[in-house]
């Protein structure tokens, strides 16, 4: 089963977590990402997600894969919506189990910069004024490897 997910129903971050027990996890870490109500100094109304659904996946696993290798972790999992998301909707959640804490934290770190970089989900911005946009994560190019 993949542990990256797409799906076009809310997010239930708690049935993802418990699917990520672990007799040997000591530490859990979660990043939960949500909708808010603007970007780049414009009042955003809502955004829209779009995915090219099986490249994704396939990515979003691999990226999980390395994760597991680089961080020693115990297991990883993450759940990314598409649709139409309103304010304060989550829009994206990772989780990550491990023996200690630190390497938790690094691995969802590395999870969501990786995700924003190479894997196939885009995201429009709907506005106040009426205008919409398709958002480029300044932040991630930077970031690129």
């Amino acid at each position: 089963m993949s542990k990256f997910r797409i799906n076009s129903q809310p997010i239930d971050a708690e049935a993802c977590k418990k699917e990520l027990f672990d007799p040997t996890a000591g530490g859990f870490v979660s990043f939960e990402g949500w909708v808010r109500n603007h970007n780049e100094g414009k009042h955003v109304t809502h955004l829209e997600y779009q995915a090219y659904d099986a490249l994704a996946v396939k990515e979003g696993d691999k990226v999980i894969a390395e994760a597991l290798e680089k961080f020693e972790v115990v297991d990883a999992l993450v759940e990314h919506r598409v649709g139409d998301l309103q304010i304060g909707d989550m829009a994206v959640v990772v989780h990550v189990s491990s023996k200690h804490r630190g390497p938790a934290f690094d691995a969802c770190e590395y999870i969501i910069d990786e995700l924003k970089i190479r894997v196939p989900i885009w995201k429009k911005e709907h506005y106040m004024s009426g205008d919409s946009g398709w958002i480029e994560c300044h932040e991630c190019s930077k970031h690129a490897h």
